[in-house]
């Protein structure tokens, strides 16, 4: 703290001058304004530690630049010192109402000075350790947070989050009697894969199809793994016909994707759509089993296809 710095706003030279020598004396860095102007431009530009306030200066007094100081984000967080030879008790708190952190008449003692902006600092430190602090667990929190909805591996949604989403939308589809599809896909012949090219190219292309469902969706889209290598995305206000458009395009940009590590092995995707309104899908988890049986209907069919389900019938696309 003793190296802290101070700007002293003092109008009167010979009471700036040995007010200066004061803290100086005590270790201070201290940075002299003459008026209120300048005060207020010397903090934009130099960020005092704490600032030393007379109350009567001129252009602005010092309740004016003070009450200025507080109101802006970068500075209101400055101690702020009142200095004044006022004694009227109306003045103390006039001052602290706009919001000075302390105050102090003049003439004032060398000792109290140095004591007032030592327990001024102090408590200014002491602040911005617990901000600091709370930053911290702020971010531990969102950290906790995303790791317990999110997969590992590939960055999706997990499946914890997933439900809790299906749940919001399908009975905001319900509220609203607005459309919304579900598609649910799985990496055909996925064993395969890991048993030929090894565990680590699996997750690698467990990790590209991630990436490639995510460019492929809107914002209000939510893309999940579902487990192993199943993924499923939800499509708010997507009629099924439109979730077909953009399964369609996710496959084939799956079955083009030239995959690292694999060996050439073209990876393709089984694709089971269902959606609502449907007389049929009374909650969310039909319209999962309507989707799952869809997509073994498109893997029984061959693979690499989209099969979409109502409660009564399967289309292949």
């Amino acid at each position: 703290m003793a190296k802290a710095r101070v700007l002293l706003v003092e109008d009167d030279p010979i009471q700036a001058g040995a007010t200066k020598e004061i803290l100086e004396k005590a270790g201070y860095d201290v940075v002299c304004a003459a008026d209120g102007i300048s005060a207020i431009k010397e903090v934009k530009t130099n960020k005092p530690d704490i600032i030393l306030l007379d109350v009567i200066l001129p252009s602005l007094d010092g309740y004016e630049v003070c009450r200025w100081l507080k109101l802006e984000e970068p500075t209101k967080g400055i101690p702020v010192i009142m200095l004044t030879v006022k004694t009227e008790l109306s003045d103390k708190i006039s001052g602290l109402h706009i919001g000075a952190d302390d105050y102090l008449p003049k003439p004032y003692n060398e000792l109290e000075l140095n004591a007032r902006i030592y327990a001024s600092l102090r408590t200014k430190a002491l602040q911005d350790e617990l901000k600091s602090k709370n930053r911290q667990l702020e971010e531990v929190l969102a950290k906790v947070e995303y790791m317990a909805i999110t997969d590992v591996l590939t960055g999706l949604y997990n499946r914890r989050r997933l439900h809790l989403s299906l749940t919001k939308e399908f009975e905001r589809s319900k509220r609203y009697a607005t459309p919304f599809s579900l598609i649910l896909m799985d990496l055909d012949h996925f064993k395969n894969i890991n048993d030929t090219c090894g565990h680590l190219a699996g997750d690698m292309v467990l990790q590209e199809v991630a990436k490639i469902i995510q460019k492929n969706i809107r914002d209000v889209d939510t893309a999940a793994r579902y487990g192993g290598e199943e993924f499923i995305i939800l499509l708010p206000n997507t009629k099924k016909e439109d979730a077909v458009h953009s399964a369609e395009r996710m496959r084939l940009s799956i079955e083009n994707h030239k995959f690292p590590d694999t060996q050439n092995v073209v990876i393709t995707v089984s694709i089971g759509i269902a959606g609502v309104p449907d007389e049929d899908l009374t909650t969310e988890d039909k319209m999962i089993q309507c989707a799952d049986i869809a997509l073994y209907k498109a893997k029984h069919n061959g693979r690499n296809r989209t099969m979409v389900a109502d409660g009564k019938s399967l289309v292949e696309i």
